[in-house]
């Protein structure tokens, strides 16, 4: 899909918010890919990241879907509206096992005031990477 954003700026504007986001700096999650419709991040695991049985904690993995499929909204709204997250909806299909989880989002409907968009939540390790994770967002312009 060959989508336009209505701001020039958009990779300008989502790396001047990514300096301000101190929660993504906190889990040390970072954005290394910004297209229109189209984000990829990724972050190295921590025993902080792990709940009591040694994979990734569930609350970690929803907040990277929501973040890349957030950002890869916002790269197609106007350079004065802003995107927040309307609806969530995650599956878990395996366990967060590796060194680094990685993400991807995508917008698949653009629209006016709403897009809808899917993440992917990746589990990569030296044996590649496994699908951990597929959220469906719906990111309200505002």
């Amino acid at each position: 899909m060959d989508l336009k954003p209505k701001n020039d700026q958009y990779k300008e504007r989502i790396e001047g918010h990514l300096a301000r986001q101190n929660f993504m700096h906190h889990i040390e999650f970072s954005l290394h890919t910004i297209k229109p419709g189209y984000t990829e991040g990724d972050m190295k695991l921590k025993p902080i990241h792990f709940q009591q049985d040694g994979f990734t904690h569930g609350g970690v993995i929803a907040t990277i879907a929501d973040i890349v499929a957030g950002f890869a909204a916002c790269t197609l709204v106007g350079a004065e509206e802003h995107v927040v997250t309307g609806e969530i909806k995650i599956s878990f299909f395996r366990k967060g096992k590796g060194d680094i989880l990685k993400a991807v989002g995508r917008v698949i409907k653009a629209g006016k005031k709403m897009n809808f968009c899917e993440a992917e939540v990746f589990s990569v390790s030296d044996k590649g990477e496994t699908l951990i994770a597929k959220a469906s967002t719906s990111m309200i312009t505002i």
